[in-house]
């Protein structure tokens, strides 16, 4: 059964809520959450995906997709403020404070409303850490409780993130991270109700992409995160020996003037093309003959198995365990030290340079990556289900 075929119909009919920061950001954890929501529908399931606020970059949803949807607040909620000193005198600051508590209040009263509607076997899958802000608020009895990060340990053990983690995950019934690699750094940091779960390959195109075209690309949100500062200071190695060669960036986001001035910088703006969003991923791919990825950090990238399964080869810094267990380095794909310019146009180097090896490791990605096909991710869902009604 390939990642596009129908899947099996669930062991038993469950609700099942999948919680996170927004209902419709542009982004990597949303498109996962409406992938799932799809594919837990198809098998049966009620599913409702809810988030804290609607977000002003809106990833394109149908009108009906087929499972309710629901957004706490209409806009990003306000961050809670100490008041110190005069503040603490100040009426307005005091008003401000009062109505963020009490939409706060109102937010997860919502959430334990839903809650309540739910019938027995209920599952509630927190897919980012923020959310738990108002479910540790909410009445969660009869539901149970799923956290999960889709970042690696090593990133969310620099950031903030990791203290929301040791404080709220401790008491779900189970978390998973995204490989097991990282599953074993959590327990081995004093966690242990933690297991180990993969994305699902979302699309297994019916004919690949035939690699005719001279051109790499990326596909990813112009931030920090992505690299594409680093992706760029690539290109400029790679670009002298590749005259023929184009770069496609497909993303926006909040670092894109800032991007496009150091393409100029670079003097790159003849080989680099910035392609926007798209919604036609494949349409992409199937446009390329490389797939680059200079992620600073990741979880378990879904452009990156897109880009397999479209027979596309792949060139990526190895910044995250997700993106090792998806690439096997030397066979499917090339990759580079995280961080490490000059290694990653050397990867790109001897992809653009070699027909042969391009065709030989698309081919291989398409096949190997099907390994995470949504069958069998899903099956291992409905056996974690399971596991925690026993």
């Amino acid at each position: 059964m390939t990642a596009t075929s129908a899947p099996t119909a669930a062991t038993r009919t469950r609700d099942l809520f999948l919680i996170g920061n927004t209902t419709d950001e542009l982004g990597g954890v949303t498109a996962w959450t409406h992938q799932m929501a799809r594919l837990f529908t198809a098998a049966g399931h009620r599913v409702h995906v809810i988030g804290v606020y609607e977000h002003e970059l809106k990833m394109p949803l149908p009108a009906d997709p087929g499972y309710r949807i629901t957004a706490l607040y209409p806009s990003h909620p306000p961050s809670p403020r100490t008041l110190r000193g005069t503040a603490r005198l100040n009426p307005a600051a005091r008003r401000r404070e009062a109505r963020r508590i009490d939409g706060r209040r109102q937010a997860s009263a919502l959430l334990s409303s839903l809650f309540r509607e739910a019938g027995p076997g209920a599952v509630a899958i927190v897919t980012q850490v923020w959310p738990m802000e108002w479910i540790r608020a909410a009445d969660t009895a009869g539901v149970r409780l799923i956290g999960m990060s889709h970042e690696s340990y090593a990133y969310t053990r620099a950031c903030h993130r990791y203290r929301s983690v040791k404080r709220d995950y401790p008491h779900v019934d189970r978390w998973v991270a995204l490989t097991q690699e990282d599953a074993d750094d959590w327990i081995a940091d004093g966690l242990n109700n933690v297991g180990a779960m993969p994305n699902a390959l979302a699309h297994l195109p019916a004919v690949p992409s035939p690699r005719t075209e001279n051109v790499v690309c990326s596909i990813g949100r112009l931030a920090d995160q992505k690299g594409v500062d680093m992706l760029l200071d690539t290109w400029a190695e790679v670009a002298p020996d590749r005259p023929d060669w184009r770069l496609h960036l497909y993303g926006a986001g909040p670092d894109e003037a800032e991007l496009k001035a150091r393409c100029a910088r670079l003097g790159l703006d003849r080989s680099v093309e910035w392609r926007g969003r798209t919604d036609d991923v494949q349409g992409a791919l199937a446009g390329s003959s490389v797939f680059v990825q200079s992620s600073r950090g990741e979880g378990f990238p879904l452009a990156l198995m897109e880009a397999m399964a479209n027979a596309v080869p792949c060139a990526a810094f190895d910044c995250a365990p997700g993106v090792r267990e998806i690439v096997r380095d030397g066979e499917d794909g090339l990759l580079a030290p995280v961080g490490d310019v000059d290694a990653l146009a050397d990867r790109l180097l001897r992809l653009t340079g070699n027909r042969r090896m391009r065709d030989t490791m698309g081919e291989r990605a398409r096949e190997n990556v099907q390994r995470f096909s949504q069958e069998k991710v899903l099956g291992m869902w409905e056996d974690l289900f399971a596991l925690l009604e026993r």
